[in-house]
């Protein structure tokens, strides 16, 4: 192991940062940290068309809210242009590299008929051995020229830390653009010279840059900078095995933060995906992640994205946090819905943490307290239908709530066990099941067939809201 470790995490802001992107970032976070190296961001901006700065922040607030934090400032490419056609003229001048005036009409051309003919899809090499005296013509005449890297012949080999050896025959590599008409470095040549000159040990990042690679080690070669380690990582898939797409949920990081997960939890599933610690353990701290973690453990298998089990995690972790910690995120969410005034949340700040307690045992994500918890702020407009035809199909209903409405308004201690007896007695003296009473009252006050024990969701509501909810459930089914 090299005595500095480095590694790096480069995204392009031409969108927003994927599940497939931060795990890739974490698990070179989790590697620096557990090796006390240095984790670096650069930004891939070379496409100045397609960047935009909304896809900029999108990463960086992703990245901060995980906690994977860089440790040096940010790298753009950007502003290194001048630095890649350096190293590209470089190479022209000791004939690693050649112009090429090849249009890209004629480029098109020659592909069709290699398409055709069922050969290669390959430059052949048709300005490769251009005399002086045809290179002054062309320029004479104002050709538009690239630079392309001329590819030794040979085997290029690399050891994997994943797939272990991998080789390409440098037969079935074009000579590949470096500098394009318009002076602008292409992908292979920036990141090259970028991960030399940023001193990166080891660059971890997706399978699908595997081909990259010995062009790359190419370049590496060819300009005397040492090449580093590589460790490739097989992509995510959804349930359907295909790749990870908007089709199978959110895909984006912000997406995950806006929906109430929590960064403890994203991190923790992330992690596991596609790496195993080599034991059983699936809720793991961000210091045992750290721990455990190692290129060893990462498997050669595409892993497949599981929402329902980051669900399950992310109810884990929000069940650890107590009810006081849940109320500042949740009122925030409160808030936003407009389903109660921020002052208001501050003044009822107990309140609402008593709601929060009654609903935490079923709550997966922070937008669930929303969800579930909104008949607390508002009377319901609507019941549930089938919960309607199901305990409010007798004709006596009514008269029981009406019944019902008159014990608890009679009510000076309105606690859960003292509606729990009224309740009880009461559906006694009708000579009903007390869940009859129970499930129909439930439906009454919060409009649905479910949630926590009704006497202390009364309770929360208080009585004042109870009586009224019965009063319109009643009106309702008079109606």
């Amino acid at each position: 192991m090299p005595e500095q470790m480095r590694v790096r995490f480069a995204p392009s802001p031409t969108g927003y940062l994927h599940v497939g992107g931060v795990r890739t970032a974490l698990f070179n976070w989790l590697y620096a940290r557990k090796y006390g190296g240095k984790f670096l961001l650069r930004i891939e901006d070379t496409d100045q068309q397609r960047n935009t700065p909304e896809a900029l922040q999108a990463i960086l607030d992703g990245l901060q809210w995980l906690g994977i934090q860089w440790d040096e400032p940010l790298v753009f490419q950007s502003k290194r242009l001048d630095i890649y056609r350096k190293y590209c003229y470089q190479l022209l001048n000791e004939g690693k590299a050649y112009y090429c005036y090849c249009s890209p009409e004629l480029l098109e051309k020659k592909r069709s008929e290699a398409q055709r003919q069922k050969k290669p899809l390959k430059y052949d090499g048709t300005c490769r051995n251009l005399s002086e005296k045809q290179r002054r013509k062309l320029d004479a005449q104002g050709v538009p020229k690239l630079i392309r890297f001329r590819v030794p012949e040979g085997v290029t080999t690399f050891c994997d830390l994943v797939y272990t050896e991998v080789s390409f025959d440098n037969e079935t590599i074009s000579d590949f653009v470096i500098l394009r008409s318009d002076e602008q470095p292409v992908y292979q040549m920036a990141v090259v010279v970028d991960d030399a000159l940023m001193k990166i040990s080891l660059v971890l990042r997706g399978d699908d840059h595997l081909s990259n690679t010995p062009k790359q080690i190419m370049l590496y070669h060819a300009l005397g900078l040492p090449v580093p380690q590589f460790a490739h990582v097989p992509q995510i898939l959804g349930p359907d095995k295909k790749r990870l797409s908007k089709r199978h949920g959110a895909t984006s990081v912000i997406e995950y933060q806006q929906e109430g997960f929590l960064p403890e939890a994203v991190v923790n599933f992330l992690a596991l995906l596609g790496w195993s610690p080599g034991d059983d353990r699936e809720k793991m701290s961000r210091q045992e992640l750290v721990d455990a973690f190692s290129i060893e453990g990462i498997s050669k298998k595409s892993a497949v994205f599981d929402e329902q089990k980051l669900l399950w995690l992310n109810g884990e972790y929000l069940r650890e946090l107590s009810s006081e910690q849940l109320w500042q995120p949740v009122s925030e969410r409160l808030v936003e819905e407009r389903l109660i005034d921020k002052n208001l949340a501050v003044q009822e700040k107990q309140w609402i943490v008593e709601i929060i307690d009654l609903l935490k045992k079923r709550a997966k994500k922070l937008s669930d307290f929303v969800e579930m918890g909104r008949y607390f702020f508002e009377d319901p407009s609507l019941y549930e239908e089938k919960a309607e035809r199901k305990y409010w199909k007798d004709e006596q209903t009514t008269r029981r709530l009406q019944l019902l409405a008159e014990e608890l308004a009679s009510l000076d201690d309105f606690t859960a066990p003292r509606m729990e007896e009224v309740l009880r007695v009461l559906a006694q003296r009708l000579e009903i099941a007390t869940a009859t009473l129970i499930h129909s009252t439930r439906l009454a006050v919060s409009g649905r067939s479910y949630g926590p024990g009704l006497f202390e969701l009364m309770e929360v509501l208080g009585k004042e809201t109870v009586i009224r909810r019965l009063q319109k459930a009643i009106r309702f089914l008079t109606q």
